[in-house]
Order: C-alpha cells, then sequence, then structure tokens
C-alpha cells in the first residue's frame, strides 16, 4: 500500500496556522500596550543612547591619524619585509673568475633559499654554499654531479656514471683527471672556468646541508642585470 500526499490539506493546515500567528502576535501587542499604560513612567527600562559608543581608537586619541602612528606602521612593516626577504633570499658578491665566464668578479647576485625548499638541487645549477673545506666565505659553482651517481673526470671531460656530460657553458676544460662516488645526499660541484677554480675536484663532495640556495637574479652592474643562466640538460644522463 502507497501512501499519497494531499495537497488541499497541506493547504488548509498552513492557512490555518498562518491565521493562529497573527492572532497570537496581535494578543501579545495588545498585552504590552495596556501594560505599558499601567505602568509608572520612572519604573520603565530607559533605552540607552549608543550613538556615540565607539570602540577605542589610538589615532583619535592622538587627535586625527598622527604621525607617530605613520612612523610606527612603515617601520613595522619594512620590518616584516625585511625578515621575509631575508629568510627567501640572500645577497652574493661574486669574487674571483672560478665561474667565468658566466659570472664575472665583482658581480652582485640575489640567491633563492626557497628554490630548494621546493624542490632538490639539479644538474645545471649555479649554487651557493658553504664550503666543506672550512673557509668561511661562501662559496658559488655549478653542480654537476647528483647523488649516487659516480663521476669521472678525464683530463677535463666529465662523464657521469661513464657517459659524457656535454657543457656548453664551459670556456675551457681542467688538466686533471679523478675518480668520485657520491654519497646518497652528496652532489658534485665545479667551476665553469676549470683550470681556475677551488671546487669538487679539489676538495671532494658536497653535502646537501652545506648548500645555501640557487643562484637568481644578477642586480649589479647594470648592464649585467638579469636572470642568472643555469643550464637545463634536455635529457637525464643515463647510466651504465
Amino acid at each position: 500500500m502507497s501512501v499519497q500526499p494531499h495537497n488541499h490539506l497541506v493547504l488548509f493546515s498552513l492557512f490555518g496556522l498562518r491565521q493562529c500567528t497573527i492572532m497570537r502576535s496581535t494578543m501579545s501587542e495588545i498585552g504590552r500596550d495596556f501594560l505599558a499604560e499601567d505602568q509608572p513612567e520612572a519604573s520603565r527600562p530607559q533605552a540607552l543612547d549608543t550613538s556615540d559608543t565607539q570602540p577605542f581608537s589610538l589615532s583619535r586619541a592622538f587627535g586625527g591619524k598622527s604621525l607617530l602612528r605613520e612612523i610606527l606602521e612603515t617601520v613595522l612593516l619594512t620590518l616584516i619585509i625585511f625578515l621575509v626577504l631575508n629568510t627567501l633570499t640572500g645577497r652574493f658578491q661574486v669574487r674571483g673568475s672560478s665561474m667565468e665566464p658566466t659570472l664575472r668578479d665583482g658581480q652582485y647576485l640575489v640567491v633563492s633559499r626557497l628554490a630548494y625548499w621546493l624542490r632538490t638541487p639539479d644538474r645545471g645549477d649555479i649554487t651557493v654554499f658553504h664550503p666543506p673545506n672550512g673557509l668561511s666565505d661562501d662559496y658559488i659553482k655549478r653542480i654537476v654531479g647528483l647523488p649516487d651517481e659516480r663521476i669521472r673526470i678525464d683530463q677535463g671531460a666529465v662523464l657521469v656514471d661513464g657517459v659524457p656530460l656535454e657543457e656548453p657553458y664551459v670556456a675551457s676544460q681542467g688538466a686533471y683527471s679523478g675518480s668520485w662516488k657520491l654519497g646518497s645526499n652528496e652532489y658534485f660541484v665545479l667551476g665553469d672556468n676549470r683550470g681556475n677554480s677551488s671546487d669538487s675536484h679539489m676538495w671532494g663532495t658536497l653535502p646537501r646541508e652545506n648548500i645555501v640556495g640557487k643562484a637568481w637574479l644578477c642586480y649589479w652592474p647594470p648592464e649585467a642585470w638579469g636572470p642568472v643562466d643555469h643550464h637545463s640538460f634536455p635529457e637525464p644522463v643515463r647510466r651504465r
């Protein structure tokens, strides 16, 4: 057995409910008016005028938008911007010729710390790092070897897991040879000026925790202004 709704009964019930509601509302208003007429003036609750009630304002206390408030807001905003920029980026001056011809001595760079928070360092990146040889000044080099790879250099030619690495950014090859096996958290870095660079071929592999960030932008001198020229390899180096 099925039960179907009856629309006319529903309408009638709603109409009756509406009439009862109106009648109760009318009776309530009549009762309130009667009590108000009976109640003495003094005993009636007094309505508060809140038109002048406003929250405390520092600018009003100082008489308008004060100079002091302007200074405090400017200082606070400057401090916040400074902290954010110093957390996400750093400034670095190139010293020496180890990255020529890509970077020249005296150039000023913005280094992105955020870049390696979002992804891992990649081959071809120009990176700034704390040198593991104990020197206080940061270094800037190019990553050529990634974790768990085997790097071999044969008279300046770099091979990654036995595969030659094409490096169009190198002006002249170094005259050295060697072989290195990278750990799971180690990188191999070289200067673009292979004959005049203190890098991994001299002091070994670079631990990941020593990396500061990725060179991002050159802002001085004006003629060198622009993004730093990293190199993207078209295909990952194949392992043998």
